[in-house]
């Protein structure tokens, strides 16, 4: 069969194995040279598509692309830009058929989470209108475990073995202050919408009393007379209380409690630190001295703490989007398949995109406990598996070692154009 150029490009928050998908697809296009020739990416993201600000990914080393697997954020630069609707802005959409014409990319790979399975959606609709033979698979990724049909979402484990272990010793700090110091800790974690990564936070203690003592999740409506009044019974009982608090806590109307007032790229609304907010209404209330921490980028930028299934399973999706490519299996996305969750096993099948894009996972209303403070045994056993492991990346002087990309730019062939 005929040799053809692929596109690789990533989109939205970064994670600590992103990466090791980009290093899945590379690696397996590498294998994969009878049918693919070069392996271009887009500098930070689409937009490198759009204005063909192309990296030639062909003329990195084996070691370098290896050490992806090991190394956290978008190595190729990410973005937050949302492709508008079809309709009105079909220029767009056209411009990138236009570069993938010019530069004889007919694979294109997208790594990212909701937004971007709908991206690769319209792109693989369009290029079959405009009659260019393109196959567009979408690479599953996103820390906010929202993704649907998926299992779980590559970038999720390693954040939740991350808050999990924060919370735990964290704790630990507090517990062996609070006779003369702090008597609450709050832990803000990200999730809009999906309370998955407070969830994790759970996982630190097993049984009663044991921290934390209180999750707060998007899904339940914040009522902060019971919020204070568990709090204040956790310290006269324990002598202190920790709280994980998902960034879009929010009130039965819907309100997020940190509500910033502003939007992001994407249009969504752009939060402003529950954590002060949370610990300001203790304090106000119940008078307690406190803590208060966000674990912002941390939490999604720690490779040297990531689940080893997670990166498993980020490689894994990177591989199997080639294979489905190759199989001329269109507008997919590889999803993880849970068969047995003791002892854990997986398998990658093909999504279809109509039933990913623009579709969010929440927790389900069994996996919160019924006073809605914390994750039940049904939730345990779904997280549990996704934190095994461990896969710590190369150490020099102290530090991890990271991949180091040469960037090779591709010759521009057109006009320029404006974003």
């Amino acid at each position: 069969m005929a040799q053809h150029n692929a596109f690789y490009a990533q989109s939205g928050g970064v994670t600590a194995v992103i990466n090791a998908s980009a290093c899945g697809v590379i690696e397996a296009c590498r294998r994969h040279a009878d049918r693919i020739g070069k392996v271009y990416a887009g500098n930070n993201g689409i937009i490198g598509a759009l204005t063909e600000d192309l990296i030639d990914v062909s003329r990195e080393s084996d070691e370098a692309i290896a050490a992806l697997r090991h190394t956290p954020a978008g190595a190729f630069g990410s973005c937050r830009y949302k492709l508008k609707d079809i309709e009105t802005h079909r220029t767009q959409y056209e411009r990138l058929i236009e570069v993938f014409r010019a530069h004889d990319i007919r694979y294109f790979f997208y790594n990212g989470g909701g937004d971007s399975a709908d991206t690769c959606l319209k792109v693989s609709q369009l290029s079959e209108k405009l009659g260019y033979p393109l196959t567009a698979i979408h690479v599953p990724k996103t820390v906010d475990n929202d993704l649907p049909i998926t299992d779980n979402s590559p970038g999720f484990g390693s954040v939740a073995k991350y808050i999990a272990t924060s919370t735990l010793e964290t704790s630990l700090d507090i517990a062996s202050m609070c006779a003369t110091s702090t008597k609450v800790f709050v832990l803000e974690v990200m999730g809009r919408h999906a309370g998955w990564i407070a969830a994790a936070g759970g996982l630190a203690g097993q049984g009663e009393g044991e921290p934390p003592h209180l999750v707060i999740f998007p899904e339940v409506a914040f009522d902060r007379a019971a919020v204070m009044a568990r709090v204040e019974a956790c310290v006269k009982e324990y002598g202190y209380c920790v709280i994980v608090v998902s960034e879009g806590a929010r009130y039965e109307d819907g309100t997020f409690l940190a509500d910033s007032g502003n939007t992001d790229a994407f249009g969504h609304r752009q939060l402003g630190g529950v954590a002060p907010t949370l610990a300001g209404m203790i304090k106000q209330d119940l008078g307690y001295k406190y803590h208060w921490a966000v674990a912002d980028y941390l939490q999604r930028s720690a490779r040297h703490l990531a689940s080893k299934t997670d990166v498993e399973q980020a490689y894994a999706v990177g591989e199997k989007a080639v294979e489905l490519a190759l199989a001329g299996q269109n507008a997919k996305m590889p999803a993880i398949k849970r068969t047995a969750d003791e002892p854990y096993a997986w398998t990658v099948e093909a999504a279809p995109l109509a039933e990913v894009a623009n579709r969010e996972k929440f927790m389900p209303r069994e996996f919160i406990r019924e006073d809605g403070f914390g994750i039940t045994e049904a939730c345990r056993r779904y997280l549990s598996p996704l934190i095994q492991g461990e896969d710590f990346p190369p150490f020099a002087n102290g530090l991890p070692r990271v991949a180091h990309l040469a960037k090779h730019r591709v010759e521009r062939k057109l006009p320029e154009f404006k974003i």
